[in-house]
Parts: structure tokens; C-alpha cells; sequence
């Protein structure tokens, strides 16, 4: 069975204070969906990813995490921010299938393969191992394996080729975004 994730993050328990926003996002031809933005105020550690040597830490108390749903395509990015704003990386989780729910927010049915972009343009390609023991473990259907491969393949193509601008497609959202959470933060 698909792991269903959310943008709200609302089941993290790492994070014990937070505030979210989303927002339906319609730009002329670039981007449609929602986008969310969770802003770890306060977590129980932090976490790192290990990249060869190096340790990055991608969640921390006053981080952000920006998720990208684009409407009806199979993958979602999430890009991690550092408290002064910096990109820290992007993750693109490559999904059977996007949604929204009213109670958690935009969702995205995971299909295992991720590619990481770092800022220095660098891609990580991760979870082959999960894929293929989800098809030999019958977890998913040969079409599911089959549309993960070719929307990996393809998302690793427009970033060689420069045709997928993660930076020009996150900053302006993350501004966007932000200054709603500032709203949100008076409010309280």
C-alpha cells in the first residue's frame, strides 16, 4: 500500500510547534496546485541527511518546508529552507497521484523514488532499493513501477537540461507564503 503524505505534516511529531498555510497557486503556464508551507518553530532534534561525507541538517527549529502539489502530475517538491531563508535542498518525491483533503490539506500518494537537488545543482537519486521491493512484494502494481521509472527518468532529463527551474519556481511561493504566515503569527 502507497504511504499517503501530507503537506501540513500534521502527524511529525518531531515538531512541537509549528504554523502551516497552503494556497491554491495559478500561474499562466509555469505552475497549478497547491502549495504548502509548514515553519518548524520549535522541534524535539534535529534532523540531518548524510550526503557522501557531509552531514546537511534539513529540519530544525526555524526551518521551513515548502511542498509543491502541481495538479495533475506525479511528483511533488518539497524545498527545505533555512531559517534565514536560505535553500537548503529540494526532494522530489515521485507520486501515483496528488489530491486535497479539507481536514489535512494537499496529499500526495508516494511511489518511492525521490531525486534531491541540492543548491549547487548536484542530484541524489534515492529509494531504488524501496521501489523494487515494493513491486517484488506485490506493495504495487507492475503499471505503478512502471510510471515511477518513467516519471524519474523524465524529471532527471528537464533538470539536466535546465528545463525545470526549481529556484524560479520556489522563491517567489516561498515569499508569497511567508508573508501569509507572518499574518497567521499575529493572529495567535
Amino acid at each position: 500500500m502507497l504511504k499517503r503524505k501530507y503537506g501540513s505534516r500534521y502527524d511529525w511529531k518531531r515538531v512541537t510547534e509549528r504554523t502551516y498555510t497552503e494556497l491554491f497557486i495559478k500561474t499562466d503556464s509555469s505552475f497549478k496546485g497547491y502549495v504548502s508551507l509548514l515553519h518548524m518553530k520549535e522541534v524535539r532534534e534535529p534532523l540531518y541527511m548524510t550526503f557522501g561525507e557531509r552531514a546537511v541538517c534539513i529540519a530544525d527549529c526555524g526551518y521551513y518546508w515548502m511542498q509543491h502539489f502541481p495538479e495533475g502530475q506525479n511528483y511533488s517538491v518539497t524545498t527545505v529552507f533555512d531559517p534565514s531563508g536560505s535553500i537548503v535542498q529540494w526532494y522530489i518525491d515521485i507520486c501515483k497521484r496528488i489530491g486535497y483533503c479539507t481536514e489535512n490539506g494537499p496529499w500526495m500518494d508516494d511511489l518511492y523514488l525521490d531525486l534531491i537537488v541540492l543548491p549547487t545543482g548536484k542530484i541524489i537519486e534515492k529509494d531504488i532499493d524501496e521501489l523494487e521491493m515494493a513491486l517484488k512484494n506485490k506493495e504495487i502494481s507492475t503499471n505503478d513501477y512502471e510510471l515511477a521509472w518513467a516519471e524519474f527518468e523524465r524529471l532527471k532529463s528537464l533538470l539536466a537540461e535546465g528545463c525545470l527551474n526549481l529556484e524560479d519556481m520556489t522563491m517567489p511561493h516561498f515569499h508569497l507564503l511567508s508573508r501569509s504566515l507572518d499574518n497567521i503569527g499575529r493572529d495567535d
